[in-house]
């Protein structure tokens, strides 16, 4: 075999070995991004429950806190604000801008709810509702999943982009369409801190 042959097979075989290594690799990288966008479509489903729960709540205040207008002024328009982010998102895809966006509406609602919590504890007769109490349980709730969720979803965010920014991978991430990397969502607890009680023996 002439030596033109030889590196003729030598050449085939080592792109041979490259079409199949980057084959797997935009396979491994589709299998994460989808498992980002599965992650985050939970996320979803919990804000979409979170933002149906609110109006009722408020709707059940307004009879008791005839004086605390502002509260559930504040509450109606952060809730109107993060449905209103989370419906762009959906429209212009998940993206660090529209994650961010969102996450500043969420963070100005948790501190809305969370204030509308710490009003209603002032009130005797509002904290004893069986509605109120019902729908603040539910909320309490949708809280824990949209946390749970929120980290399943930032934990897939970490795994495709670590693999997307490890060797070999990062010489064909770009070449196979996965330029940016994704983005983890940052959101606060529905929770107003208070300060520890002081004890003194």
């Amino acid at each position: 075999m002439s030596s033109t042959a030889q590196f003729l097979w030598f050449f085939l075989a080592v792109a041979a070995v490259i079409a199949i290594l980057a084959i797997v690799i935009f396979n491994k990288l589709v299998e994460y991004k989808n498992l980002v966008k599965n992650a985050f479509a939970q996320i979803d489903v919990q804000l979409h429950r979170r933002h149906d729960l609110i109006p009722n709540l408020v709707e059940t205040c307004k009879g008791y806190l005839t004086h605390e207008k502002s509260t559930l002024e504040n509450v109606t328009m952060a809730r109107n604000q993060a449905v209103s982010c989370l419906q762009t998102l959906q429209q212009q895809g998940v993206n660090a801008k529209s994650l961010q966006a969102l996450a500043g509406a969420e963070n100005k609602l948790a501190s809305a709810l969370g204030q509308l919590q710490v009003t209603i504890e002032d009130y005797p007769e509002l904290k004893a509702d069986q509605t109120i109490a019902q729908l603040s349980e539910e909320i309490a709730s949708t809280e824990n999943r949209i946390a749970f969720a929120r980290q399943a979803y930032n934990d897939e965010v970490m795994q495709y982009n670590t693999y997307k920014q490890s060797f070999p991978q990062l010489i064909f991430a770009k070449r196979l369409g996965h330029i940016e990397d994704a983005s983890m969502l940052q959101l606060e607890a529905n929770s107003v801190k208070k300060e520890a009680p002081s004890v003194k023996f």
